[in-house]
């Protein structure tokens, strides 16, 4: 696991200026501790920082082919990479090294553009090709491994984190307010946008080929949810522990210590105790938990690793989550308002103290259909199916806009949100439930000028144009949707950043593509069966994963954030909050009325606030007058 960055230049572009990769590659150390490479030739500039896992001598990057026409920045792992070797030998290639990157090379040679195709792994890479001047950039399908990019005039600079990009600009690039817009609804920028015009997302299952007169973005991958006839759910149950166990065993591949993140939910007991009877000894396997009992899983993650005889390492979050926090809020180089980075970025932490790699269970919920907004979203679609669309948007619109009053109150507020969900068509009604804060909450918190700039933008676009592409099917059709945006956007983005900020690589058996591909055939009454999410990996997991696990309620990677937000974190809130310039954004005076009113109990903005505080942080970093001031000093 590494991180790349780099420049093209087409036509028009200058590929005497002076190299921007060092100080590209400076910014992203963390990605790549071990080692640091770069490369000029033809119309490219690579670099790259090493993460060593496969091949510590060999997989010095960036990479070529024998007559060096073909060269590679690579990040991330190709789990099918010996079976390539093979294949590829057999038709005469001959190999120098045991890497999987010298595989992607000589794929390369062999396919072309469409070796992407082939490749089952984790990955974000660009290879140069001197005999026609091309570039090509690609990103694994589900999204795993992040891949941004800008195209200017002249050249198109790419990396695997926008900080890597902004040292070869001129200045900063201005913050796109539709993006602002975006963070507040979603609690991430969801792709192709960055909060930054100009640069983009590549997007999972794309890539981009550039040639010296052309630029172009291509999808090579989609998830097909057409459902398969199932006769027998006893085998269905064996196919899905044999895929995930064939998931987990590829991805145990490494020179370096691996061990498994378990945090006492479904999903990461069976990659765990998969990974146990593979290995055929202890693993290592890493939690952590909280003070407050209601949040504190802890006793499901020790009782799964007593289970399998796992050596375990658990930790209670930091009683001080505000330094915690100051350490994330540069890792990310957009504002991400996902509280669970904390308990993330913490147990990543104790995890790279004892292994170079981990597995995680990240995937299962998209897969298997656990989060209870699915349940929600098919019982309103129930009720919708038995009112006339006029009615709905008749009778239901207007009393949400009127009762109840007290929605301060958890049962009004789920009353008010369901009112309001039935107003409107399916997909609409998913948008609001994925919506983190509403629209008029948002626009309270919008400094007048900027709400005024974005009053005609409706962040539903983000979404909308994934279910035009989604199966018809009710159940599938969020799921895909999830797939492409929630997944890759913010729970993956988690995962990369918080991981990597402590060079720790994070492998994801539920997202492998060939897995993901089958799940997506299961019927959708065997994933969702009445109220029982994810019924049919339940059932498989029968005697992998113990049954008070199965079957207690979803809690999900939550934090205690509403007694956060009125101690631990205060001081944080108040420090940004003070941010010199943040009011281009923020209307000041409306946060501290909502500051005022959840510390004293009224209500629980919890939420939003937290939002403003990751936003802080993110300004504070990367968009001040201070730090626009520090650049210009160093440059």
């Amino acid at each position: 696991m590494c991180g790349i960055c780099g420049v093209y230049y087409s036509r028009e572009g200058d590929p005497n200026e002076p190299d921007p990769t060092r100080a590209m590659a400076a910014e992203i150390p963390h990605r790549g501790p071990d080692a640091d490479g770069f490369h000029s030739t033809g119309r490219v500039r690579f670099g790259h920082r090493r993460l060593e896992i496969i091949d510590l001598e060999g997989g010095v990057q960036p990479m070529s082919n024998d007559d060096g026409t073909v060269w590679i920045t690579f990040n991330g792992e190709i789990f099918n990479f010996m079976e390539l070797r093979a294949t590829l030998e057999a038709r005469g290639h001959a190999f120098r090294t045991r890497s999987d990157t010298e595989v992607l090379v000589r794929a390369y040679e062999e396919y072309g553009n469409a070796m992407v195709e082939k490749l089952r792994g984790q990955f974000a890479f660009a290879i140069y090709d001197a005999r026609d001047e091309s570039m090509l950039l690609a990103r694994d399908r589900l999204g795993i491994k992040p891949l941004y990019y800008r195209v200017e005039s002249g050249r198109i600079l790419f990396a695997s984190e926008i900080k890597a990009i902004l040292p070869a600009l001129d200045a900063t690039p201005a913050v796109d307010p539709t993006a602002v817009v975006d963070y507040f609804t979603y609690l991430y920028v969801p792709a192709p946008k960055t909060i930054f015009e100009g640069i983009r997302k590549l997007e999972p299952g794309h890539v981009l080929e550039v040639t010296p007169d052309q630029v172009r973005e291509r999808r090579y991958w989609d998830l097909d949810f057409d459902p398969r006839p199932v006769a027998d759910e006893d085998e269905l149950c064996r196919e899905i522990v044999e895929g995930l166990r064939e998931a987990v065993k590829i991805r145990l591949v490494s020179d370096v210590p691996i061990g498994a993140f378990l945090s006492g939910g479904i999903d990461s007991s069976a990659v765990a105790a998969l990974m146990a009877e593979e290995r055929g000894s202890a693993i290592d396997t890493f939690s952590v938990g909280f003070r407050e009992s209601e949040w504190n899983e802890l006793p499901y993650a020790r009782e799964m690793a007593e289970r399998i005889g796992s050596r375990h390492v658990e930790r209670v979050v930091p009683v001080d989550p505000e330094r915690v926090f100051e350490k994330i809020a540069p890792v990310f180089d957009e504002p991400f308002g996902d509280s669970s980075a904390i308990p993330t970025y913490t147990v990543s932490g104790i995890t790279r103290e004892h292994v170079t790699v981990s597995l995680s269970g990240d995937g299962g919920d998209e897969n298997f259909a656990g989060y209870r907004r699915y349940w929600f979203d098919r019982f309103e679609n129930r009720i919708r199916s038995m009112i006339p669309r006029a009615v709905r948007r008749g009778v239901f619109g207007p009393l949400a806009s009127v009762y109840p009053k007290a929605d301060w109150m958890p049962q009004a507020f789920r009353a008010k949100t369901l009112l309001g969900n039935l107003s409107v068509d399916g997909d609409r009604g998913y948008f609001r439930t994925q919506s983190a804060l509403p629209r008029t909450t948002i626009d309270r918190m919008l400094e007048p000028g900027l709400r005024r700039d974005v009053s005609d933008y409706d962040a539903f676009v983000a979404m909308e144009r994934h279910y035009e592409r989604a199966p018809k099917d009710p159940l599938s059709r969020i799921q895909y949707v999830d797939f492409k945006t929630y997944l890759p956007d913010d729970i993956l983005t988690k995962v990369d950043r918080t991981s990597m900020a402590h060079s720790l690589e994070v492998r994801v058996p539920l997202l492998d593509h060939e897995f993901v591909e089958r799940v997506a055939k299961i019927p959708s009454d065997l994933k969702l069966h009445g109220k029982t999410s994810k019924a049919i990996f339940k059932r498989a997991l029968e005697g992998i994963v113990p049954d008070r696990t199965l079957h207690r309620p979803k809690r999900g990677f939550s934090v205690p954030l509403a007694q956060w937000m009125r101690g631990e974190l205060a001081g944080a809130l108040d420090a940004v909050l003070a941010e010199p310039g943040l009011d281009a954004f923020l209307d000041r005076d409306a946060i501290r009325g909502m500051i005022a009113k959840h510390r004293s109990g009224v209500r629980d903005y919890a939420i939003p606030l937290y939002s403003i505080l990751a936003f802080g942080g993110w300004y504070r970093a990367y968009a001040s007058p201070e730090r626009a001031a520090r650049v210009e000093a160093a440059t």
